[in-house]
């Protein structure tokens, strides 16, 4: 049934997204539900009647939590693997400039890692993390517990709205986007006045404002119906009060023609489902369970804290109908002869079963949660080899690994289609700023620099009629090379207005090799390096033998490292030299000077 006017669509759709719809004729699903799981179990919560005070002694073993935590650490992506690039092979240089403005000034000032980190938590807890493109290339995460309807099968491809509330101040900031002016019935201003009649004082952050983005009839943008229908993409922004008389009335603050600003990334998608396989709805049967053994022990644990006494005394009965939980310590008992008082056995025998039911439940949860023992921080086994143990934690890796590439490509989708263009863009205005360059940068680019101080020099003898020694060319490098090395890592770097314009500028996600363990890696270098000094004229002599130059780079790529970082050894000839003591300094050569990156 088609709706007359954008707050119709709205209630109606309400409606729709509070019913359960089926996948594949064979699985009832609520994303509504599905979400409030989230809120529910991630917090140590469960479902039931708050109002009954009996909830709140029902004891919960959150086994979720730990596991959650990993698989954050394990899929996480590195803002500084995020590389940009110019695709350009004779301009290929500038890529530093761009990398330094991108890690130095974009990420900071828009707070990237908090976006992709909420994305990555809402992806791995629910099997879907929600973006929306705000304009001027920043991105901003979308809590998917605010929205109050889409299409639960594919979400992407129909409206959806969500739910916000306001205070006055925050819709106040919302006037410079246009809110209260275009296509609005009514202003913020009065908007917030209806609110403070409703209470008699002003309003605090609770203003419901609906915001609908989705292709949508055309007669919702200016309330004019059509002859023929036609729909576009568009935004509105709505907000309901009561009249008067009690009856709902909306309000439009807000609408206007749009592209489409969400991206979803998935994981683990399910074939006609709007959201893929979370990590909650993974985890939520070995929590239900693990919570029922805990309740059971908990009631074993309440009648075993119990101390009840049986006679077959009338007369203790008789003088004791309270029993006996008043007489004072070592105070005296009389007993007929022949009868007996006695302590009823209320120790719980079938306690440990239910220990072991959790236990298995939990160690299941971690086997679906692909979170073992080592990956969660756990000592191993006394006796446990080395190498196994490692083995252990590369495999577990493995499939968080997997996941990790998959949020790779998204995050590069993101970059292409909203970053790059506003930072290729931006780049194209004179912009100077404060950067921290890694040592490797410093001396890249303090050579550059002492390049073409070199060559100034020499131009500058030349063209005087004078003469200039290699000699004294080579000391004047050196010396401007050391200079530029003192003043530290902390550069300003210029970038040149226009100096970037019409360049292409590309992405890439470096997610090999990023979770690193540091003390492997250097464990294994360690052991290279041991090898080389311990015999260095037997290594020379293999790296000469066929073959051993490429067994010997398999192995360092196999181990994870880069072989052109050891291309010294690989070489005999250049092994041989950087033994070898020099007897007479090589000739110097006048280099070409590069592009020059720092001002």
């Amino acid at each position: 049934m088609k709706a007359n006017n954008i707050f119709d669509y709205i209630i109606q759709k309400e409606e729709e997204y509070k019913r359960e719809i089926q996948i594949n004729d064979v699985w009832d699903w609520s994303m509504r539900e599905h979400i409030e799981n989230r809120s529910i179990y991630k917090n140590s919560q469960i479902r039931g009647d708050k109002k009954k005070d009996t909830i709140d002694e029902v004891p919960v073993r959150n086994i979720m939590r730990p596991i959650l935590n990993l698989k954050y650490r394990a899929e996480d992506i590195d803002i500084k693997d995020i590389i940009l690039y110019v695709d350009n092979s004779e301009l290929y240089h500038l890529s530093f400039l761009i990398k330094k403005y991108h890690d130095d000034v974009y990420v900071i000032e828009n707070d990237l890692d908090t976006f992709f980190d909420k994305i990555k938590e809402s992806k791995i807890d629910l099997g879907g993390g929600l973006a929306k493109n705000i304009g001027k290339g920043k991105p901003e995460y979308v809590p998917l517990e605010s929205i109050v309807f889409c299409n639960q099968k594919d979400m992407l491809n129909a409206p959806i709205g969500l739910l916000h509330e306001y205070s006055p101040a925050q819709l106040k900031e919302f006037e410079k986007k246009g809110w209260g002016k275009t296509g609005a019935t009514t202003t913020i201003d009065e908007l917030i006045a209806i609110a403070a009649n409703d209470k008699g004082d002003i309003p605090g952050p609770d203003i419901k404002v609906y915001e609908v983005h989705g292709v949508l009839p055309e007669e919702y943008l200016d309330d004019n119906e059509q002859e023929i229908e036609k729909y576009e993409q568009q935004m509105q922004i709505v907000t309901f009060y009561k009249d008067d008389n009690g009856e709902r009335k909306g309000l439009i603050l807000f609408r206007a023609k749009e592209e489409n600003p969400f991206k979803l990334a998935l994981t683990e998608e399910i074939f006609n489902r709007s959201l893929g396989w979370g990590g909650i709805e993974e985890l939520t049967e070995p929590q239900i369970w693990a919570n029922y053994g805990e309740i059971i022990k908990k009631d074993f644990l309440d009648s075993a804290s119990k101390t009840i006494t049986v006679t077959d005394d009338p007369t203790i009965a008789a003088k004791h109908p309270g029993g006996l939980k008043d007489m004072d310590n070592l105070e005296l008992l009389e007993v007929e002869e022949g009868k007996t008082v006695k302590v009823l056995d209320t120790y719980p025998r079938n306690i440990a079963l239910f220990e072991k039911s959790v236990a298995d439940w939990e160690n299941h949860a971690q086997r679906l949660g692909s979170a073992t023992d080592p990956l969660l921080g756990e000592s191993p086994t006394a006796g446990t080899p080395f190498r196994l143990q490692e083995r252990v934690v590369i495999e577990g890796k493995g499939i968080h690994e997997y996941r990790r590439g998959k949020y790779a490509k998204w995050v590069e989708e993101v970059y292409k289609d909203w970053i790059i263009p506003y930072i290729s863009k931006k780049i194209t205005e004179e912009t100077k700023f404060l950067s921290e360059l890694s040592l490797d940068e410093l001396q890249k680019v303090a050579e550059n620099v002492s390049i073409i101080e070199r060559n100034k020099l020499i131009k500058k003898r030349i063209l005087s009629g004078k003469e200039i020694a290699q000699e004294e060319a080579d000391i004047y490098q050196q010396k401007t090379k050391e200079d530029f090395m003192k003043v530290g890592n902390k550069q300003f770097i210029t970038i040149l207005k226009d100096e970037f314009k019409n360049l292409s500028v590309k992405v890439k996600v470096n997610v090999a090799g990023k979770q690193k363990d540091l003390i492997l890696m250097t464990d294994k270098i360690t052991n290279i390096f041991r090898t080389i000094f311990a015999n260095p004229q037997g290594f020379m002599q293999i790296m000469a033998i066929p073959g051993a130059s490429k067994s010997f780079n398999d192995m360092l790529e196999y181990s994870g490292m880069n072989p052109m970082d050891f291309s010294w050894a690989t070489s005999p000839q250049q092994t041989q030299q950087q033994i070898a003591p020099q007897t007479t300094p090589p000739t110097p050569q006048i280099a070409p000077t590069p592009k020059q990156t720092i001002k």
